[in-house]
């Protein structure tokens, strides 16, 4: 069904625009202020940018779907995931392949890979001490995710960057407009997953991969089973983009808002002990995965005005996290900031699986970058700001350190 809402207040937002995207912000407490409940008949969706909306939103999973997706042009395109994507499932099926990874996926064995972590960030920083500078991309923020979840899924490394790359071609905006669903990349994940899914069943090791492979469970139907190879592939290719994109755009915005507030640069560097904290409010302010989309099952009443069923809702957490009405001076950024959470990995049954996982990931990379460099500063003129449609972030950002 077509929504038939008039465009929202004189407010214009677009998730495909790069201008807004570059910064969204005063965009976003703009339709806080004056449309909390906003209407874009551009590409006919409904959003919520309050704190207090989004939050009703993500726990309210009957009303606000993600079966059809979780991406505004992905639930637009129609297309029939196959089964294993929690990201893009609904209960009964979500709970019981949500189930499974959470068994394997425990943020106690996550908490274990700090000695793997640390090791990878000493094999990328260690070469660049002395040099001047380092990219908090492609120095760090590209291969500390991709280094762990390819040793979680028993990867080779010689072939993680290549699947790392794939991915983030189906994701990147070539121009500010919906990018179609690209099946050749979906294909091309699948096969590269596939010869490691058939050779690791043919060789089971302690990693992930034969972990979903051995998994007893019992279905939505009440069958005792194992998932499929079909099923193995979805959760695989999941994992192998969720565990990749979201933590290297956490990792840069650690480095971009700590450049840019130096005297709280200089407070962690001195007291390491900060660091838990700081990446706290580096997830609150500058969230990596800011925009979500739900598919409306039923008709709801939000702000005195009725979404009908049928329509897409996205959810701007990244406004959220910012909303003034739940954050106090929220435009600001402030490592002793106390508040007792934020929606950066979403809230209720989607929330974040590898949130664990992401916070260890770049709390190690800063404790690693602040015991070799205290001090750094963009190198504006290079860096450059990745474009797509659900996370937000850097593709290259250089800097130039200094060691006092």
């Amino acid at each position: 069904m077509t929504a038939t809402a008039p465009e929202s207040s004189d407010v214009y937002y677009d998730p495909y625009d790069f201008e807004i995207d570059s910064d969204p912000y005063p965009v976003w407490k703009a339709l806080r202020d004056t449309a909390p409940l906003y209407y874009n008949a551009r590409y006919d969706f409904f959003a919520v940018s309050r704190f207090d909306d989004v939050e009703k939103a993500f726990g309210d999973w009957d009303t606000y779907r993600s079966g059809r997706g979780s991406v505004l042009e992905l639930i637009r395109s129609g297309f029939t995931f196959p089964p294993g994507n929690i990201l893009f499932e609904d209960p009964p099926v979500h709970d019981v392949h949500r189930g499974i990874l959470a068994r394997v996926f425990t943020p106690r064995k996550m908490l274990a890979l700090e000695a793997d972590v640390r090791a990878f960030c000493a094999r990328s920083l260690d070469p660049l001490v002395g040099s001047g500078g380092f990219d908090f991309i492609a120095d760090l923020g590209a291969q500390i995710p991709m280094r762990t979840i390819g040793m979680l899924l028993g990867i080779p490394e010689e072939d993680q960057e290549g699947i790392r790359d794939i991915i983030d071609a189906g994701l990147t905006l070539e121009e500010d407009a919906p990018k179609p669903l690209d099946q050749d990349v979906l294909a091309r994940t699948e096969a590269m997953f596939a010869e490691y899914l058939d050779w690791r069943a043919r060789n089971p090791s302690d990693d992930l991969m034969t972990e979903l492979l051995t998994a007893e469970f019992t279905d939505e139907t009440g069958t005792t089973r194992r998932l499929t190879r079909t099923e193995v592939l979805v959760y695989v290719n999941m994992l192998a983009a969720a565990g990749n994109e979201t933590t290297t755009r956490l990792i840069g915005w650690t480095g971009k808002v700590l450049a840019e507030h130096p005297d709280q640069l200089r407070q962690v560097a001195q007291d390491r002990s900060l660091v838990p904290d700081v990446i706290e409010e580096v997830l609150r302010f500058e969230a990596p995965s800011p925009i979500q989309a739900r598919h409306v099952a039923r008709d709801v009443e939000v702000h005195g005005q009725t979404v009908p069923e049928g329509s897409v809702m996205v959810l701007l957490n990244g406004s959220a996290n910012r909303d003034e009405r739940q954050f106090p001076d929220g435009d600001s950024f402030d490592i002793h900031r106390s508040f007792s959470r934020h929606l950066s990995f979403g809230r209720g049954l989607h929330f974040c699986l590898g949130a664990a996982l992401a916070r260890l990931e770049a709390r190690v990379a800063l404790d690693e970058v602040l015991r070799r460099w205290p001090h750094w500063e963009i190198d504006y003129d290079n860096a450059v700001q990745a474009r797509t449609s659900t996370v937000r972030g850097w593709a290259k950002l250089p800097v130039r350190t200094s060691t006092g």
